[in-house]
């Protein structure tokens, strides 16, 4: 009986092979003829799948040399899964060698394992132990006390917080290249031996710390480097900890887009990833697929941890329930929840990975809307807006439209159409006018200002700077003086004054429209009847300064 192969044999000479840039090494023979023997001999006992699956490799690894480096690359890395695989399913015995076969344990075939493609099927692994979606990740069989407190440091605690945390970026191996054909323009990962490293800081700004790294294939060398601003970076203990991160004789992968400089050609803020030390053999990155994941890590808190608690967590997928209904999935053809979790992770490609991403997208945007929609729910039954004339325009705007020296666009008169429409609904508004510069914004929002203060109402405009609050001010004040409305201004550089007649107008009524910057969020101010509420600029004010002054209203419009 043919025992099973050395496996730590054969996972050296892969390693080595991708270590010297897939170009068919020659040791005591050369690369391809060793794998070519290695494959020769199927072990006993193997299924027909498996018996096909030999096969297949020793006829690949025959052609190895007549192949491209990618196909050299692909051919690789498939026959690194599938050992792994093996490995796994048949155990790891002395010197690398386990019983053969597919045994009485039941296990899945070698052959059934070299099929299984990580991604989107890595959800239907079924593991030797029960995961559960609201497992703590310190009883997690792979993670253990040690990592799991280390990933509480990213707030993680539980399995199904693990699978809800997704990668922030992906390095692609499918995109790999020798450093010798590395063109500008084109995003690509190289993967090298380290064979220099350094960390310090600028010469002429010490807060922007620069590590360089080396680092040469079997075609060339390359220098990229990566840059970290702030003062935390410039600390000694921070670049030697960095540069022990990168050892000399190290295998890195660096994912970016190729630029070139007065140096030379290199990646623009690249991607680094440590794939294995000196004396190390494991690439795990190329054990788990071509996209790799990139995960927001945490001092003291590597991507190894976090990529291998993530794998140990994924067959807990088939525990998520689906929250959406068959037909809405099938109408935005939509991914299962499980699969999608799964693929977002380790998706086998980028086809996959956009799938994923779409309907994770859908989930958030879903969520969000109906959130927007219960709130708005919420406010009909709590709240009653401000009682506006049920007239279709009225005496002050019918003024108003006679002052302008031009007629309003169609989009201007639909949107005041709209907005006086609301503002005679018993529910608050909130709405949100945008256009181009010049576009007319202002001309709506005085009719929705007149329309308030017709039916009885102040109005509020409030402003993010005092020039700006001035200009409104200023442009107002000619339309008010001819509708014998009064207006004011309000600032930080108001004289106490004015200010304290401002306040007192504003409080007994006799002032409709206050114009003005944060003033208006003071205690001091306190309108007699705030009925709406005109921001300016919106996003330059923060949700609490804005809820502010609608709080000085019963329930004003904004």
């Amino acid at each position: 009986m043919i025992e099973a192969p050395d496996w730590e044999r054969l996972k050296k000479a892969l390693a080595v092979e991708a270590k010297h840039g897939f170009s068919n090494i020659v040791g005591k023979q050369p690369f391809s003829e060793f794998l070519q023997d290695q494959f020769s001999q199927p072990p006993a006992d193997l299924t027909p799948d498996e018996r096909c699956q030999w096969q297949k490799f020793e006829q690949e690894f025959a052609s190895y040399p007549g192949l491209s480096f990618a196909l050299r690359q692909q051919l690789v890395t498939q026959a690194r899964q599938y050992i792994h695989s093996c490995q796994q399913t048949w155990g790891n015995g002395a010197g690398g060698n386990g019983a053969g076969g597919n045994g009485a344990g039941g296990k899945p075939s070698c052959g059934e394992q070299s099929k299984i493609e990580l991604g989107s099927s890595i959800s239907r692994v079924e593991s030797a132990e029960s995961v559960s979606i609201d497992q703590p990740l310190v009883t997690l069989k792979g993670v253990g006390f040690r990592n799991g407190r280390l990933l509480e440091l990213l707030d993680l605690l539980t399995v199904r917080d693990l699978l809800f945390y997704y990668p922030r970026d992906y390095i692609n191996y499918a995109r790999q290249v020798p450093i010798n054909e590395l063109q500008p323009g084109e995003t690509v990962t190289i993967v090298g031996e380290v064979k220099r490293v350094s960390c310090f800081s600028a010469a002429r700004n010490k807060k922007l710390t620069i590590l360089d790294l080396l680092m040469k294939d079997s075609t060339g060398q390359i220098k990229v480097s990566r840059f970290f601003a702030g003062n935390y970076f410039g600390t000694k203990s921070w670049q030697e900890k960095t540069k022990r991160s990168y050892p000399v004789g190290a295998l890195v992968a660096a994912s970016g887009l190729v630029k070139r400089n007065k140096y030379g050609l290199t990646l623009d803020r690249p991607e680094l990833e440590v794939l294995e030390e000196e004396n190390n053999n494991a690439i795990e990155s190329l054990n788990v697929g071509r996209l790799l994941p990139v995960y927001a890590l945490t001092e003291g808190v590597t991507a190894a941890v976090v990529r291998r608690a993530v794998m140990t967590a994924l067959p807990a997928t088939k525990d998520l329930e689906e929250t959406l209904p068959e037909l809405l999935r099938k109408q935005y053809d939509l991914l299962e929840l499980q699969e999608a979790i799964a693929s977002i992770h380790f998706p086998d490609d980028e086809e996959v990975l956009r799938t994923a991403r779409r309907r994770l997208i859908f989930d958030e945007f879903l969520y969000l809307q109906l959130g927007f929609l219960q709130r708005r729910y919420q406010q009909k039954q709590d709240r009653t807006g401000i009682k506006i004339k049920k007239t279709a325009k009225g005496k002050l705007i019918d003024k108003f439209y006679k002052l302008l020296p031009f007629e309003l666009t169609g989009a201007q008169n639909r949107v005041i159409d709209e907005i006086l429409k609301d503002l005679k609904s018993t529910t608050p508004m909130n709405r949100l006018v945008q256009g181009d510069v010049g576009a007319g914004k202002t001309v709506v929002a005085v009719v929705a200002i007149l329309a308030a203060i017709q039916s009885g109402y102040q109005a509020a405009l409030m402003a993010p700077t005092e020039v700006l609050a001035e200009q409104h001010y200023r442009k107002l004040l000619g339309w008010f003086k001819l509708l014998k409305l009064p207006v004011e201004l309000l600032t930080g550089s108001t004289k106490t004054a004015k200010r304290r007649e401002i306040h007192a107008q504003l409080e007994t009524g006799k002032l409709p429209l206050l114009v003005g910057t944060h003033a208006l969020i003071q205690e001091t101010v306190n309108f007699h009847r705030l009925g709406l509420v005109v921001i300016d600029e919106q996003h330059r004010f923060g949700v609490g300064q804005r809820a502010l002054l609608l709080q000085k209203g019963e329930a004003p419009m904004s």
